[in-house]
C-alpha cells in the first residue's frame, strides 16, 4: 500500500509564505573560542525555507537529515554549504537559519584576579536567497548608573543591570570576545559572576563614577564599530531593567557602513 504524500499536493489559495520550518532544535555545536581554539557548546537552532504558493507544505524531517550531514563536521564553517543543500533539496528559493548558544568567558574578578566563567548568550544568524548573508551578535549583560540620578541626588544614585545586543555582518573575521568586550567597555561597568568584598568595592565606585543612559551605550557601540573596517552593517540594542521604576529603559540604532 502506498502512503500519500499529504505535504506535496498542489494547493490552490496562491499564498506565499515567506518563512517554514522547525523550530527550537537542540543540537550540539562546536564554536571559535580565542583563547582556547574552539569552544563545545549547545546551540537552539531553527531552519527554515520559503514556500512556493501552488506548495501545500514542506517534509519537515528533511531539515534534520540536512543538518545531521553536517554532524561531524563544522557546523558554523559550513552555514553557506548546508543553507544550499536545505535550497535545493526544499526546491526553494531562500534558507535560514537562526543558532543561538551559551558562550563561556573565563574572567578575573577586577581586583582579586579570582577566575571564574561567565555565560554569555550569543547567536549565527545566516540566509541564503540570491546570495549568502552572516550576521554573528551577543548579548551582554552590564551595570547602567543613571547620570540623572547621580546629578540631582546627593547620598547615591540608582543603577541596574542591562542587557547590550551588538549584532554585525562583517568581510573579515570578527570575534565574539571583540563584541562583548565592546560592550561591556561602553557601560557603567561590567557584571562578574564571583566578586569579593574588594571588587565588589571597586565595581560599584567604578560604575558610579562612569554614569551612563541606554542613550550612551548606543553612541559609544556605535562609534567603535563605525572605526572597524571589517564591519559593513550592524544592530545595536540596550535595555536597562530599570531599579525604580516598573519599565524597562530602551535605545536602539541600525546603520549599513557605506
Amino acid at each position: 500500500m502506498s502512503i500519500p504524500d499529504i505535504q506535496s499536493q498542489d494547493d490552490f489559495r496562491q499564498i506565499a509564505i515567506e518563512k517554514v520550518g522547525v523550530k527550537g532544535l537542540s543540537y550540539p555545536i562546536v564554536v571559535d573560542d580565542r583563547e582556547n581554539g574552539t569552544q563545545d557548546t549547545v546551540g537552539n537552532i531553527n531552519l527554515y525555507v520559503d514556500l512556493h504558493p501552488r506548495r501545500r507544505g514542506i517534509h519537515m524531517s528533511r531539515f534534520i537529515e540536512v543538518l545531521n550531514r553536517y554532524h561531524h563536521d563544522s557546523i558554523i564553517g559550513n552555514l553557506e554549504s548546508l543553507l544550499q543543500d536545505l535550497k535545493y533539496i526544499m526546491k526553494a528559493e531562500a534558507a535560514y537559519i537562526d543558532i543561538s548558544f551559551p558562550y563561556f568567558i573565563k574572567k578575573l574578578a577586577p581586583i582579586s584576579k579570582i577566575p571564574s566563567l561567565m555565560n554569555y548568550q550569543c547567536f549565527f544568524n545566516a540566509s541564503f536567497n540570491n546570495a549568502f548573508q552572516f550576521w554573528i551578535g551577543t548579548t551582554v549583560p552590564v551595570t547602567t548608573l543613571c547620570p540623572c540620578s547621580r546629578a540631582i541626588s546627593t547620598n547615591g544614585a540608582h543603577n541596574q543591570r542591562a542587557l547590550v545586543t551588538i549584532k554585525v555582518r562583517y568581510t573579515e573575521f570578527v570575534w565574539l570576545e571583540e563584541l562583548i568586550q565592546i560592550a561591556e567597555e561602553s557601560a557603567s561597568s561590567p557584571v562578574y559572576p564571583l566578586l569579593k568584598r574588594r571588587d565588589e568595592k571597586y565595581v560599584t565606585e567604578n560604575a558610579y563614577a562612569n554614569p551612563k543612559f541606554v542613550e550612551d551605550i548606543v553612541r559609544e557601540v556605535t562609534q567603535k564599530l563605525e572605526k572597524d573596517p571589517r564591519i559593513v552593517e550592524f544592530i545595536i540594542e540596550v535595555e536597562s531593567m530599570e531599579s525604580i521604576h516598573n519599565h524597562n529603559a530602551y535605545a536602539m540604532t541600525h546603520r549599513l557602513k557605506h
